[in-house]
């Protein structure tokens, strides 16, 4: 059953984060106008972004909770457009945006500057969640890839790429556009497609391990490439996974990717990650596989992920760890960087951090010293509050791989300028 405004008895949480299509600089002062997806012409909130290029946090309705919690023919989530426009830049609206009871949805918005040589989009439209919608079922494949081919390329080791290449349709659609989009992004954009946000964290957390185990096959396997195709992955349901351009993501998603995105799943003796396929468990059954309803009713009764991921796959499978992540320009110093520490990590981190605050300002600009002292930790508290981390002013696992990726993003603009 497809919602309307009077079963939205619950509320959830929406924020938009407004930069520009050409590097990642925040725009300031964008116009949000938000409206119920299914009566757009009635604006119901206006919003504007601050320095940092985001809005304010609103609440807005949703349907209830608990129509996430089981399978169901009630729409669990409710849906909302918003129309963001800005000086000097195309205005771009995004239609069926996801908002589910007590979880905070992120959407972010790449507006095209006018001067651009590109043909801007006007109008996204997110489509159902795949838990909801009808999509097709996977197509079975082995987990395992054979890499003993004549002329097989593989890569030598597991590495987690800065970009992957999707292709938005299926394997043989040559009409289908192919995006290039950052891997923990693609991940975070996967996952808020493919379960529902409001679910235990070790659900969650099994889930976005089984979704990253299946990319980083396709990725060290070439399995496309290998075929003649140009691409590393697609967004059809019946090859790998559903990915929407523009889809909103959630917070307690997004956080377990940031806090994992560089683990896979293994077996012994085998060194690609294994493609771990899942179905629904409800409208699809997949023996041997995970099902996705399943392991919600596991992390309901205290399952932990790797229990989750064994329950469905087997004893042998184990939580593997990347030897390498591309495009950041150093790997994490291995511990916690917090008032006290010192050394070239601690330096390296204060220079990146004063590049960034050259496009966010709201971040203060810090002496490049190798000390972490007071003003190095409200700079890194800050840092987190602005991209959503909590704001610790300790520079933990995720807060170091975002400062690399925001820094990455900042200074290759500030190249092709």
């Amino acid at each position: 059953m497809k919602i309307t405004q009077t079963n939205m008895v619950d509320t959830g949480q929406l924020q938009v984060r407004v930069t520009s299509s050409i590097g990642f600089l925040p725009i300031e002062n964008a116009n949000i106008e938000i409206s119920y997806t299914g009566d757009p012409n009635s604006v119901i909130e206006k919003l504007s972004t601050n320095e940092n290029g985001i809005s304010e946090t609103i609440d807005l309705a949703t349907p209830p909770l608990e129509y996430s919690m089981a399978p169901s023919e009630n729409q669990p989530y409710s849906e909302y457009t918003i129309k963001v426009s800005a000086p000097d830049y195309n205005t771009l609206t995004i239609t069926g945006a996801e908002l589910m009871a007590t979880i905070t949805s992120i959407q972010n918005v790449n507006l095209t500057p006018l001067l651009a040589q590109e043909n801007p989009v006007d109008v996204l439209t997110i489509g159902p969640h795949t838990l909801f919608g009808n999509y097709p079922p996977k197509i079975a494949e082995s987990e395992i890839k054979p890499l003993d081919e004549s002329g097989e390329i593989v890569l030598s080791r597991v590495v987690i790429p800065e970009y992957i290449i999707v292709h938005d349709g299926s394997v043989t659609d040559t009409t289908a556009s192919n995006y290039y989009v950052k891997y923990k992004d693609y991940i975070k954009n996967v996952a808020s497609c493919e379960i529902y946000s409001t679910w235990p964290r070790s659900t969650i957390e099994a889930n976005v391990l089984a979704i990253m185990s299946f990319t980083l096959n396709r990725v060290y396997t070439e399995w496309y490439r290998n075929k003649g195709y140009d691409f590393t992955i697609t967004s059809s349901t019946a090859f790998d996974h559903k990915w929407i351009k523009g889809k909103n993501t959630f917070d307690t998603i997004n956080e377990v990717v940031d806090e994992i995105f560089t683990n896979y799943l293994s077996r012994p003796n085998i060194s690609q990650p294994i493609l771990t396929q899942y179905c629904d468990g409800k409208r699809v059954s997949c023996p041997n596989w995970m099902t996705q309803w399943g392991s919600k009713y596991l992390g309901d009764q205290g399952y932990s992920p790797i229990e989750i991921l064994r329950y469905y796959y087997g004893d042998d499978m184990y939580i593997n760890i990347a030897e390498e992540v591309s495009g950041i320009p150093a790997s994490w110093p291995g511990s916690n960087l917090t008032i006290g520490s010192s050394g070239d990590k601690v330096r390296q981190m204060q220079s990146q951090l004063n590049r960034i605050a050259q496009a966010y300002p709201s971040i203060p600009v810090v002496a490049v010293d190798g000390r972490y002292g007071n003003n190095t930790a409200a700079a890194v508290r800050q840092f987190q509050s602005v991209f959503g981390l909590p704001a610790t002013g300790v520079v933990d696992y995720p807060t170091w791989y975002k400062i690399s990726e925001i820094y990455v993003a900042v200074s290759r603009i500030a190249e092709l300028q």
